[in-house]
């Protein structure tokens, strides 16, 4: 029984110390109050935008080849020369000439036969191969060289077909190099096939003549693929639930106090959001920052 007595003694002793350090001297429990930083809503030029790669390429390219069997006499290229339509690339002997050519001048002056025979340039281009050296015997029809047409270089970049008709009004691109350059491009031509594997087409973009390109670089061109003067938000302003369904946005309703509005997004750009609803004036205050995970009419304090 004495044991009983002391340990009921005890339990209220520990009661009685544990109640007293419980909440604050008014009973109430402590209020988060969140630091928060506001924008407002404003009307600013949106243009969304895809971007899609490119590669430079030339879509002609010729082999220049003999037209008789023989020694090339002379050449006048080199790898990367940039040639002229018309010039002569290589000059070639036919095997006879080279063995009687002399014989029959001098038996007769007047026949002035030489049996060289000149390569010339079809385009204005590049030499991009060389297959043979001066010196080298070569049989007719066989390549000397590749060549590549000028005229015909510019930027293949693969367009998803669903992007197809936003080509009506954007026919001059810009086309972002790699060295930080922009140049600005025309479409010139729309390839008539798919790629059937990912559903995309080849759209030739034209470059003016003055830029050298090397091939096969690779490079972005942004097309608009919508614009929007309405009221727009920043980016980190605008929340959503797990599923990307719902889009919520913080506003103040008072100095101290933010609530919960549920809005309508249109595009992004430009690290903004279009809000298509609710009508927003432009003088409401809307958390900037601070604003994650927090409930409706959640306490704040607005940092300066």
């Amino acid at each position: 029984m004495k044991l009983l007595y002391t340990l009921s003694l005890s339990i209220l002793i520990l009661a009685s110390c544990g109640g007293s350090g419980a909440g604050d001297a008014s009973g109430e429990a402590v209020k988060t109050v969140t630091p928060v930083t506001v924008t407002s809503p404003e009307n600013i030029s949106l243009n969304e935008e895809i971007t899609l790669n490119a590669t430079s390429t030339y879509l002609l390219k010729f082999g220049v080849k003999a037209n008789i069997n023989g020694y090339i006499q002379s050449s006048s290229v080199k790898m990367g020369q940039s040639v002229s339509k018309g010039s002569t690339l290589f000059v070639l002997k036919t095997k006879e000439a080279k063995s009687l050519g002399n014989t029959i001048n001098k038996l007769d002056p007047s026949f002035n036969f030489s049996g060289l025979n000149r390569i010339k340039s079809p385009v204005n281009g590049f030499i991009t191969n060389l297959n043979h050296q001066t010196g080298d015997y070569v049989q007719d029809g066989e390549q000397l060289a590749e060549l590549t047409d000028k005229s015909s270089f510019g930027f293949l970049m693969s367009l998803p077909y669903e992007y197809n008709q936003l080509l009506a009004k954007n026919k001059n691109v810009t086309i972002h190099l790699p060295d930080g350059r922009n140049i600005t491009g025309i479409v010139a031509q729309i390839m008539p096939a798919l790629d059937s594997a990912t559903q995309t087409q080849k759209v030739l973009i034209k470059i003016p003549s003055q830029y050298t390109i090397p091939e096969n670089l690779i490079a972005t061109i942004a097309i608009s693929k919508n614009t929007s003067s309405k009221i727009s938000l920043p980016k980190e302003s605008v929340l959503a639930d797990e599923s990307q369904q719902k889009f919520w946005v913080m506003k103040m309703i008072n100095d101290s106090t933010a609530v919960k509005i549920f809005i309508k997004k249109g595009i992004e750009a430009n690290n903004r959001i279009e809000i298509l609803s609710p009508d927003f004036t432009g003088l409401e205050k809307i958390l900037l920052s601070g604003n994650y995970g927090l409930a409706d009419t959640a306490l704040v304090k607005i940092k300066h």
